[in-house]
C-alpha cells in the first residue's frame, strides 16, 4: 500500500477507481463472442427445424399421392417421388432415404402387401407388420410413407455428427379397399446413392 501512496498518491488512486471510460469496451470483448455463438447456435437450429419440416410435408405428399391411386405402376411410382424432390427443393434429395408400402389386414395381422424404397429397403411382401391399434380396417389397407434424412451441420459444427430427420405416415386409400402395384420390371428410384 505505501508503494502505491508514494507512487501515485491517493487522488490518483481514487480517479482510477472512479473511471469508466473504458468499461463499455470490455463488456462489449467479454460478451460478443458469446453473443456470436448464440446467433449462429439459434440460425443452425432454425435451418435444422426448416429441413424438418420439408422431410414432413414430403412424408405426407408420398402418402397421400400414393392413396388416390387406383393402381400403382412403375412410372407413377417414380413420379411420386419426384413429387418429393421438388418439395426438398433446393436441398439435395438423393441423401434421402424413401419407403411407400401398402399394408393389408388379413386374419386379424396387418402384413405388407407391396413395398418400394429409394435408397431404403423395401419391406418382404407378407412381413407382419406393427401399426397402431384399429388402424387397418378388416378387409382394408393402409398406406405407409417414411422418410429418413441425414442432416449435417452447415453453419459451424453446433451439431456434433449426422443427425436423422425423420417421419412415417398412415394413410388410407381415396378410391379402393386396396391399392395394386403393378409391376413392369424391377423399379429403380432415380435419386438412389452409388
Amino acid at each position: 500500500m505505501n508503494f502505491f501512496k508514494k507512487k501515485f498518491g491517493w487522488r490518483k488512486m481514487r480517479s482510477f477507481s472512479k473511471a469508466k471510460q473504458g468499461v463499455s469496451a470490455v463488456e462489449f470483448a467479454l460478451i460478443a463472442p458469446l453473443m456470436l455463438f448464440m446467433y449462429a447456435g439459434c440460425v443452425e437450429l432454425s435451418l435444422m427445424m426448416q429441413l424438418d419440416r420439408k422431410v414432413t410435408t414430403s412424408t405426407a405428399t408420398l402418402g397421400d399421392l400414393t392413396a388416390r391411386a387406383d393402381v400403382v405402376t412403375d412410372d407413377g411410382l417414380a413420379d411420386i417421388f419426384e413429387a418429393s424432390r421438388m418439395i426438398f427443393q433446393p436441398k439435395d434429395i438423393t441423401g434421402a432415404r424413401m419407403r411407400i408400402s401398402s399394408l393389408k389386414e388379413d386374419n386379424g395381422k396387418v402384413v405388407v402387401d407391396w413395398s418400394d424404397g429409394c435408397n431404403l429397403d423395401p419391406y418382404p411382401d407378407d412381413q407382419e407388420m406393427t401399426v397402431p391399434n384399429n388402424l387397418v380396417p378388416a378387409g382394408g389397407s393402409v398406406i405407409l410413407a417414411e422418410i429418413e434424412y441425414d442432416y449435417e451441420s452447415t453453419v459451424g459444427g453446433f451439431f456434433s455428427g449426422k443427425r436423422t430427420l425423420g417421419d412415417r405416415f398412415y394413410l388410407r386409400p381415396r378410391r379402393v379397399d386396396l391399392i395394386v402395384r403393378q409391376r413392369n420390371g424391377t423399379f429403380s428410384c432415380k435419386y438412389a446413392t452409388p
